[in-house]
């Protein structure tokens, strides 16, 4: 009896078992981005625990490694973390604080150089639109003003997370070595290996990028605003305050903190130090894309720029600023663990060649076989 001719082709089958694999990936992304959102109050500061420990391991096993206990070490560790993100929180502040109104008032300056020198048809006055703004926070605020127990909870949510945050830190950093038995406990039989192994890769692609992008960051603060202060820029120290926060954001971060930078310069200097502060940040980012990224990100996961676009696009629209703030991280360990599947950054090893056939006893191995 013939063999009854298929419905389909055979290009057609692939082509829908592919998309029914496309579509079972898609689902099950959905869902999990479903309960990461539904369920932020306790992802939140898994998730920033997740990245105090990539950051601070190097300091905790340095500590273990000088024979100190390893609850001791991790307590040293995260006491150093209070005080080193305090004491540059407090600085940071202090600084926009102490520079804001300068800062917001060079903004409205630049704002109206703008609209007079390029002849803007029909803008509004700078003045008015600042007026307004004004009476709109007025508004606000007294219209917050009744919701002072939702402003209440919402700062002792803050404070919840930092402290749930910090106390997950702990118990990452003192049972780091028990992670390598729990992956062969929870992984399915055989692949034990692997699971170990795609973790560690995701977590060096994590730790790699915390420290890279906190050591860029302090580089570009210090280089712009040394570079501010021999311009005489007005509130430098409080915009180098600015480009150390918005280098965690890559690119988006960078490129604000530069405008609001080179804006200030023209409101308050004029327009050929403006020029020099462009140059000045144009400098920096140059140095960091060309020299620091590669020389200290070089042994981390590598994204394409376009892909960062789109991971920050995608960690906004989900969770605002937080999701801007771990998109980047999250990806580096995606593309670490798609790196360990492919076989480790030099690909799958190769088969080993099959041993040749010795032959009957006694027989003389050919020239091939030797």
């Amino acid at each position: 009896m013939p063999a009854s001719k298929p419905f389909l082709p055979e290009s057609a089958r692939r082509t829908a078992a592919w998309c029914g694999v496309v579509l079972l990936v898609v689902g099950v992304a959905a869902v999990a981005i479903w309960l990461v959102v539904a369920l932020k109050t306790a992802v939140t500061p898994v998730l920033l625990a997740l990245l105090g420990t990539a950051l601070l391991g190097p300091v905790h096993r340095w500590l273990v490694a000088r024979r100190l206990n390893r609850s001791l070490a991790a307590g040293l560790t995260c006491a150093a973390l209070v005080a080193v993100v305090g004491g540059a929180g407090y600085i940071v502040v202090t600084a926009l604080v102490d520079s804001g109104d300068q800062i917001v008032a060079s903004l409205k300056d630049a704002g109206q150089w703008v609209v007079d020198h390029l002849d803007i048809a029909g803008a509004t006055d700078v003045d008015s639109l600042a007026d307004n703004a004004k009476s709109l926070v007025e508004k606000f605020g007294a219209s917050a003003a009744g919701g002072l127990l939702s402003g209440i909870s919402l700062i002792g949510s803050l404070v919840a997370t930092s402290v749930l945050a910090l106390l997950l830190t702990f118990f990452f950093l003192r049972d780091s070595d028990r992670a390598v038995n729990l992956a062969h406990t929870v992984a399915p039989r055989g692949t034990g290996d692997l699971v170990e192994a795609m973790g560690r890769r995701a977590f060096e692609a994590v730790e790699g990028f915390m420290r890279g992008t906190t050591f860029i960051a302090l580089i570009d603060a210090v280089c712009i605003t040394v570079g501010l202060l021999i311009l005489d820029v007005p509130g430098a120290v409080g915009l180098g305050a600015l480009v150390f926060v918005g280098a965690y954001i890559p690119y988006l971060g960078a490129f604000l903190s530069g405008a609001v930078a080179v804006l200030v310069a023209l409101a308050d200097r004029g327009f050929v130090i403006a020029l020099w502060a462009l140059g000045v940040v144009l400098a920096v980012q140059v140095l960091e894309g060309h020299v620091l990224q590669p020389m200290i990100q070089s042994r981390t996961v590598q994204m394409h720029p376009a892909m960062i676009m789109i991971a920050l696009t995608a960690g906004a629209s989900v969770a605002g600023l937080m999701g801007m703030l771990l998109a980047v991280p999250l990806c580096a360990a995606a593309f670490g663990v798609l790196s360990e599947l492919r076989g480790g950054p030099d690909g799958p090893e190769p088969p080993t060649p099959p041993e040749a056939d010795p032959g009957p006893p006694g027989a003389h191995p050919s020239p091939s076989g030797a």
